[in-house]
């Protein structure tokens, strides 16, 4: 036998070309009370940034890492007639702020956690991300155009207090 024959991929615990399996971008869903999982048409994942804290002594800088600033998520919704996802998202929209009124809504009342789970080739869930504390920071509620037959889309941009990686 040839030394590289006993290197061959599938000899050490089913080998990596039967043991590395990406994570496809399709493959996901999105929960979030209010709005129909079905609607979503792609997700952003939860990232986050550190600030600094700098430390002065003498004629140099010590740098340490400050707070945790976790970066919004941005999430794509088709608009079908019914449901109405553009009235999905107004009704949250609402539980922030009520134009008609003026009134501001309670934190407790707007702010929800999100769920992002990514799927493995048949279906279980590969990875989940909660977002704790998820609000709409702002939308985008798409455009009409008579020279365009695509689908009218809405983009939610969402903060959170923070974000968990479950699996």
């Amino acid at each position: 036998m040839a030394d590289f024959e006993q290197y061959e991929p599938t000899s050490f615990m089913g080998g990596p070309s039967t043991i590395f399996t990406p994570k496809t971008a399709n493959r996901f869903v999105l929960t979030v009370n209010g709005i129909s999982s079905f609607l979503v048409k792609k997700v952003t994942r939860p990232g986050v940034t550190f600030g600094d804290i700098i430390l002065d002594h003498v004629n140099t800088k010590r740098k340490m890492a400050g707070k945790a600033d976790w970066q919004p998520v941005s999430m794509t919704l088709y608009d079908p007639i019914i449901p109405s996802g553009a009235q999905e998202v107004m009704d949250w929209v609402r539980l922030h702020y009520q134009s008609a009124t003026g009134q501001a809504g309670y934190p407790a009342e707007y702010k929800k956690d999100v769920t992002i789970e990514a799927l493995d080739p048949v279906g279980s869930i590969c990875e989940r991300w909660v977002l704790k504390g998820a609000y709409i920071q702002s939308t985008e509620m798409g455009e009409y155009d008579w020279g365009n037959d695509q689908p009218v889309e809405i983009t939610v941009t969402m903060a959170y207090d923070w974000a968990l990686l479950e699996l």
